[in-house]
């Protein structure tokens, strides 16, 4: 059927009547409806709500303040100060309030400046001396995980303090004693001597997996109860430190440090402990100390008061691409081995320098920094074995794990060696054996010491005094041999040149000049 213009106005109005009086529309026109345009495919998205696990977890999250003691400087008279003291700005902090700080009163880098109305207290100093006051000396964040009293928070936190103060949300305040501290993974565990405690649960930080939503409940810049939330944006962040940590994007600044990093389920994942900063406030990275990894502290710092950690006598590096290649390691992954203490666990088992340590016990190292955590967790005394890759193949030692001594050192020595032989090679290197009671003084055989360096041998680092182990899969035994290896070198690929220098042994990688 022809419509016409009037006709369509007219159907127009009707419909247009219909629909404001609430009328059916006829059947025709009902089907020409527009419909809702239906959920795009995917997950909903809903944003958490905090609520619960915040009125659970708040009770047992605690203000943690210290004081030290700093010494003032001597009277400005006979022993008194200007304002009849022995403090000489005392007649200062008269007129501006106990806050006001002189010369050296500064307050520690990091730390917020002290609360204001806390009066520092001054205690008495040996004769001839000036006196010392009890001055804040900073603010951080704690938990409880027991009801009788244990927190567990951050080792700088409480480290030089000489009075630590803990305040729950309720307003009580107790004094707390300091039950062990380990500056290697920066936990401390302290105690008040309370009853019927709020606890957090202790969770698994394994089961992070990143974008998951986490939160924070601590004290930033003093201000108590502070809940922050946000997401895992990392998980194992290697910084160089001892532990692999949690990397979040949880607003965490000064006096955070020692709270909870909780999960959804209202569990401890984690300790916060440091921020990835320019400036010294948040900047969106923040780092935490992964639980499982600080309650295995925790249990040593209760029995004993401190942290036994193994030890097996080695110094380490990292594997590149260009040295795993070198090497014929399937992939860059391992520690190398850079020195061996003489006498050591490793030295008895028979690792040398330049192997490339692959796994220990069950635990496969697959970054060189894998390695001290594993020994570390490993109890003194332990045999186990360990994997080294070693002239192109892979070889099994046995041994026995010592303990790391409560502040290890070691001693430098220089070795001085005179040339007997030389013989200069295309790499630009000129070398020389090594004497017979050099080699007995650094317990290696064969090698040759470098006397010069040149060419390509100069640009990648070498130096006189360096002595070359191996090249690539082959040891050493003396100048003559060196040079034949030199000779049948592939000059399109880099050759790996072990080498010792001081008490320290490295790959280093040199392309030979065409």
């Amino acid at each position: 059927m022809t419509t016409t213009p009037v006709m369509r106005r007219a159907v127009i109005t009707i419909l247009t009547a219909a629909l404001a009086s609430g009328a059916a529309l006829p059947t025709a026109y009902a089907q020409q409806q527009v419909q809702p345009a239906s959920p795009a495919a995917g997950p909903t998205i809903t944003l958490p709500d905090f609520t619960t696990i915040v009125e659970k977890a708040d009770p047992a999250v605690v203000n943690i303040r210290t004081t030290a003691t700093i010494p003032t400087r001597g009277s400005m008279g006979p022993g008194r100060g200007p304002g009849g003291g022995a403090d000489p700005y005392e007649l200062f902090r008269w007129f501006f309030g106990p806050d006001f700080q002189g010369p050296g009163d500064e307050a520690t880098p990091g730390q917020p400046s002290p609360p204001r109305g806390v009066v520092p207290r001054r205690t008495p100093a040996p004769e001839g001396q000036g006196s010392g006051r009890i001055v804040p000396r900073g603010v951080g964040s704690g938990f409880f995980i027991s009801e009788d009293g244990y927190i567990l928070t951050n080792n700088h936190v409480v480290s030089e303090a000489t009075d630590i103060y803990v305040t729950l949300t309720d307003g009580r305040e107790f004094k707390a004693k300091v039950i062990g501290t380990d500056e290697r993974t920066d936990v401390a565990l302290i105690k008040v001597e309370a009853k019927d405690m709020a606890t957090l649960p202790i969770g698994n930080p394994g089961t992070l997996k990143k974008g998951n939503w986490v939160l924070a409940i601590g004290s930033p810049f003093g201000l108590d109860s502070t809940v922050t939330s946000g997401i895992v944006s990392a998980i194992g962040r290697d910084t160089g430190e001892y532990l692999p940590f949690i990397q979040t994007d949880v607003a965490v600044n000064p006096g955070n440090s020692g709270g909870p990093l909780l999960n959804m389920q209202g569990q401890v994942v984690g300790i916060n402990s440091q921020i990835v900063s320019r400036s010294g406030g948040f900047m969106g990275i923040s780092l935490a100390i992964p639980i499982d990894e600080a309650m295995r502290v925790v249990e040593q710092l209760r029995t004993n008061g401190r942290v036994t950690r193994g030890l097996i006598g080695v110094q380490i590096g990292e594997v590149g691409k260009e040295v795993a290649d070198a090497l014929g390691l399937p992939k860059a992954e391992g520690a190398l081995v850079s020195s061996v203490q003489a006498g050591g666990s490793a030295d008895t088992a028979g690792v040398q320098p330049g192997d490339v340590i692959l796994k220990f016990g069950d635990h496969a190292i697959a970054r060189w920094s894998d390695l001290p955590r594993v020994v570390g967790e490993t109890r003194p005394g332990t045999k186990s074995t360990m994997d080294v890759w070693r002239r192109g193949k892979r070889v099994t030692l046995n041994v026995t794990v010592a303990e790391l001594p409560a502040a290890a050192t070691a001693e430098a020595e220089k070795e001085k060696a005179a040339p007997v032989k030389e013989a200069p090679n295309v790499m630009g290197l000129t070398v020389t054996e090594v004497p017979a009671e050099l080699q007995k003084k650094l317990r290696i055989k064969g090698g040759v010491q470098v006397r010069e360096a040149q060419g390509v041998a100069g640009a990648a680092g070498m130096v006189a005094g360096d002595i070359i182990m191996a090249i690539n899969q082959t040891d050493v035994t003396g100048v003559d041999q060196f040079a034949k290896l030199v000779a049948g070198l592939d000059k399109s690929k880099a050759a790996a040149l072990l080498v010792r220098r001081a008490d320290q042994t490295q790959w280093v990688l040199i392309k030979p000049a065409p």
